[in-house]
């Protein structure tokens, strides 16, 4: 059987024969983990959403995810959710990755499948519910819209990956290219949701070190991962958060091609009291 490009959690509980020792890592810099920890007793239910869990692989914390939250949303054949974001000023993206839930949106419905992307603008109004016979599996990324005087927020969308050209980068032939569902210089929106694919044997050559705070989650493929001082390796399933300026580099190791779906937030000023301090 070929393997999901999209990788749906496992779920379950490990026996008790298991050995507990683990790939889980976290740190100052960057936490890792690992799809074998998203089991069935690390699951939250959500207000007003019937029939879903949901692991929470990040949250806005000290000394972890600042910008964002996001969440691996399990919905049950007739579950979801008629009111599904509490916070007026969030925007969102789901990315599903398996079945095929129902999306309403500002008064349209959308029939989703795995590589639907849907951007929630801030105030959108929508709703989603799984009416077929299979659990619906997505991400829900959610960030707190940073408005700018004078720039207008940005209207909702969906669309599926497939309709997107993913665009190689420099120098690779195409050996490491992104898919982007939103476009660099749109200074509307504040946080891009990409896929970035790797060919086997391809990299990310030098330690990237920036502002932008990252989240990744391994959709298909292994690699092993530079970060910070550390290298590790990953595998379809595992998140990573990796902190603003944490160095970051990666080997693909194939057989077949690494993919992960990378949030970060961008097109900013940095807050220079983000705290109330020092007026």
């Amino acid at each position: 059987m070929t393997a999901s490009p999209y990788n749906p959690p496992c779920g379950g509980l490990p026996p008790q024969t298991a050995l507990m020792t683990g790939r889980a890592v976290f740190t100052e810099a960057y936490a890792v983990i690992p799809k074998g920890v998203m089991s069935d007793i690390v699951t939250s239910v959500l207000p007003f959403w019937e029939g879903t869990r949901a692991w929470m692989l990040s949250r806005p914390l000290s000394g972890f995810s600042e910008t964002f939250a996001q969440y691996l949303m399990e919905v049950a054949p007739g579950g979801g959710s008629a009111s599904p974001e509490p916070d007026g000023q969030a925007q969102g993206v789901l990315f599903v990755v398996e079945g095929r839930p129902s999306l309403t949106l500002d008064g349209h419905e959308h029939g989703l499948r795995p590589g639907s992307y849907a951007y929630l603008a801030p105030g959108a109004a929508w709703s989603l519910r799984n009416a077929e016979g299979a659990a619906a599996r997505f991400h829900w990324i959610r960030k707190a819209y940073e408005r700018v005087p004078g720039i207008a927020a940005p209207e909702s969308f969906v669309t599926h990956e497939s309709r997107e050209d993913p665009v190689p980068m420099p120098g690779t032939d195409g050996a490491w290219a992104t898919t982007r569902f939103v476009a660099s210089d749109d200074v509307r929106h504040d946080m891009h949701v990409n896929i970035v694919a790797m060919r086997p044997g391809a990299s990310i050559p030098f330690e990237e070190t920036h502002v932008m705070e990252h989240g990744l989650f391994v959709l298909e493929g292994k690699a092993v991962y530079r970060l910070n001082r550390d290298w590790v390796e990953v595998e379809a399933g595992d998140f990573m958060w990796l902190r603003a300026f944490c160095p970051q580099a990666c080997y693909a190791g194939g057989p077949g091609p690494f993919r992960y779906l990378l949030y970060k937030d961008v097109n900013r000023h940095a807050a220079l009291n983000p705290r109330g301090l020092g007026r």
